[in-house]
């Protein structure tokens, strides 16, 4: 039976916010041993960006320390950058938190994502929880996640639960070592991580959001309702980014689509659309300003609709307009995920669903990979891992040429 963790060791740590603060804990983290378990706590669904309003950080002989980045984001990161870059990191779920983390100058010299060494490992609940109570055998103490971590003070519970999530960090990873080992996938892990650490590596290029990638964008197919999407979407970014809250709270993405989607002709034809805040006059009268503004604008102007080549390729979505294409990919998919079952890896993992969908368009409709190697200069042009094309390009050769 699970032992149950509801406090952190020696109790709640204090939250540590001034710049002597920091340099005393960056000190005693650079007296510590081993890997530093770090994780983040950020107000996405309350706040305009990803930054991160709390840094829990632990390792061997240090302790846990809680660091508060907000308004001292320079002074945290004289402090600890040169610790915390010269260490390997334990983070669970590393593409989460490293994002806010680069913020501050902060990278891993090198890096363990315990959850997705659990993905590798073939387990069915990758959680923090789940892992912990089946590798270590104690449930931890949850739910607070989905706070607004930009609330000051901090309560106690909510600090206690923040420092959980590093609490056996280290251990997790431990096991986890073993356990990959033991089933001849450790390489692969390694592989993985090292890939995670490239891509949010120092001066690696991060992709802005922008309204392209909105989700449903590719459902307008006339470039009037793309152009009022765009404008849409400015008008979101600018307000949000002005009030400092999450793009949501003042437009949900949905609801910003389906008005580009049936181009309103009025402040009334706003109020039919689901989502829409009906009641609030100020609402429609701005947005429909927005909605006028940009059809009126020239079409010169407009964007264009995207052009299917071997430089782009169609959404999932889209892909019932290419039946020979939308086969091969189902059957593609299809004798993939047995590979992915005889291994025990999610098939998402074993590759990944854009770069199979980008290796059958190439292959069958611009007739770019005809023969083994191209397949492979392919797959690694995507930054397939090694592990990846050993497993996989038998079977995609077999489908596909």
């Amino acid at each position: 039976m699970a032992v149950p963790l509801t406090s952190p060791t020696g109790g709640t740590p204090k939250l540590i916010d001034s710049a002597r603060g920091f340099s005393a804990a960056a000190q005693a983290l650079s007296a510590g041993r081993g890997p530093i378990a770090v994780d983040t706590e950020r107000a996405s669904g309350y706040r305009y960006d990803e930054r991160a309003f709390l840094i829990q950080l632990r390792r061997r002989d240090t302790g846990t320390l809680l660091l508060d980045p907000e308004g001292h984001r320079d002074e945290l990161r004289e402090a600890f950058a040169p610790v915390l870059n010269s260490a390997t990191w334990i983070i669970h779920a590393a593409p989460s938190d490293l994002p806010c983390l680069a913020q501050l100058g902060l990278y891993p010299a090198d890096l363990f994502d315990t959850e997705l060494a659990g993905r590798l490992a073939g387990m069915d609940h990758v959680n923090l929880a789940a892992m912990t109570e089946d590798i270590l055998g104690y449930t931890l103490s949850k739910g607070h996640g989905q706070e607004d971590w930009s609330t000051r003070p901090l309560p106690d519970e909510w600090l206690d639960y923040a420092a959980l999530d590093v609490e056996l960090l280290n251990e997790l990873a431990e096991a986890m070592v073993e356990i990959l080992d033991a089933g001849g996938k450790l390489d692969w892990a390694v592989q993985e991580f090292q890939h995670i650490r490239r891509l949010h590596a120092p001066g690696a290029s991060s992709i802005p959001p922008t309204w392209v990638r909105a989700k449903g964008i590719n459902g307008l197919n006339r470039p009037e309702q793309r152009v009022v999407a765009r404008e849409l979407w400015l008008e979101r970014d600018r307000i949000a980014r002005k009030r400092d809250c999450a793009v949501h709270r003042i437009l949900k993405t949905r609801t910003m689509i389906e008005i580009a989607r049936r181009l309103p002709e009025s402040p009334r034809d706003l109020t039919t659309i689901s989502g829409f805040p009906k009641r609030d006059e100020r609402a429609r009268a701005r947005w429909m300003s927005v909605v006028d503004r940009a059809r009126r604008s020239p079409r010169s102007s407009w964007p264009k609709l995207p052009e299917h080549g071997s430089c782009h390729v169609p959404g999932r979505s889209a892909m019932a307009s290419y039946p020979e294409v939308k086969e091969t990919l189902t059957r593609a998919r299809e004798s993939l995920s047995e590979v992915a079952e005889q291994v025990d890896v999610p098939v998402e993992n074993l590759l990944a669903p854009a770069t199979l969908r980008s290796t059958v368009w190439n292959a069958v409709e611009t007739g770019t990979i005809r023969s083994v190697g191209q397949l492979v200069d392919h797959l690694e042009g995507l930054e397939a891992r090694p592990w990846q094309i050993d497993l996989t390009v038998p079977v995609l050769a077999r489908e596909l040429l």
